[in-house]
């Protein structure tokens, strides 16, 4: 078991790691709009969903895979009607590399992030 650390993306802001590989697989923590260097990002969807997609995707890196080996994500949003807006700028972010997914809206999210994404992957 390997447990990845990247300053590309922000560090964990509890006792976990940004991810862990084991036999082959990659499972991320949940992202959310941190900055590498532990800003939150304005409260706006688009660019908070933006920075989520792209600390998961430095994270997946660090770990030696990529976002083209992702087998499921599970999305937390603070609002579905954001859904829409999440929706595309997360098949930007895959293109068409098309990853199982479960999308489910929460009352609060660390930090008060609009959007929290995590995955599984292939080493």
């Amino acid at each position: 078991m390997k447990f990845v650390q990247t300053e590309k993306a922000p560090s964990a802001i509890g006792p976990y790691s940004q991810a862990v590989v084991a036999n082959g697989m990659v499972y991320t923590s949940g992202q959310i709009a941190l900055t590498p260097d532990g800003i939150m990002l304005e409260d706006d969807v688009r660019v908070q969903t933006k920075q989520v997609l792209k600390n998961l995707q430095a994270v997946l890196e660090e770990s030696g895979s990529s976002m083209d080996k992702v087998l499921k994500t599970t999305i937390f949003i603070a609002s579905m009607d954001d859904f829409s807006i999440i929706n595309d700028i997360y098949e930007e972010a895959f293109g068409s590399h098309k990853p199982a997914r479960a999308t489910v809206a929460v009352k609060t999210l660390p930090k008060n992030a609009l959007v929290e994404i995590d995955a599984v992957a292939i080493v």
